[in-house]
């Protein structure tokens, strides 16, 4: 019975070490300088589903290289990483502008 409550124990607090990378293709803004929603400069990408749009926090070293690219301007961009619903946040492994 113990060795049951171990596993489940471990396996509820690895599912972040289990989630899936994803794929977003959206506008890249700034969220400082292009949405006035922040007090310093964060990296996110807004994703239209329909009528709807979602927008994500960038995170990650990899986000932040990318910085200098849409802090003055937006730009449409496709952005890979782990994908964080819950706190809104795409901690980012790959970054791109598509042309």
């Amino acid at each position: 019975m113990k060795l049951i409550l171990v596993v489940a124990a471990m396996a509820a607090l690895s599912t972040a070490a289990f989630a899936k990378e994803v794929t977003l293709t959206g506008e890249g803004k700034c969220m400082k300088c292009a949405l006035k929603k922040a007090d310093k400069c964060q990296n996110v990408v807004e994703v239209k589903d329909g009528d709807k749009t979602a927008t994500y926090k960038l995170t990650g070293d990899v986000s932040k290289g990318f910085h200098k690219e849409i802090c003055s301007e937006t730009k449409k961009i496709k952005v890979t990483g782990t994908l964080d619903k819950e706190h809104g946040e795409l901690a980012v492994t790959k970054i791109e502008e598509v042309k």
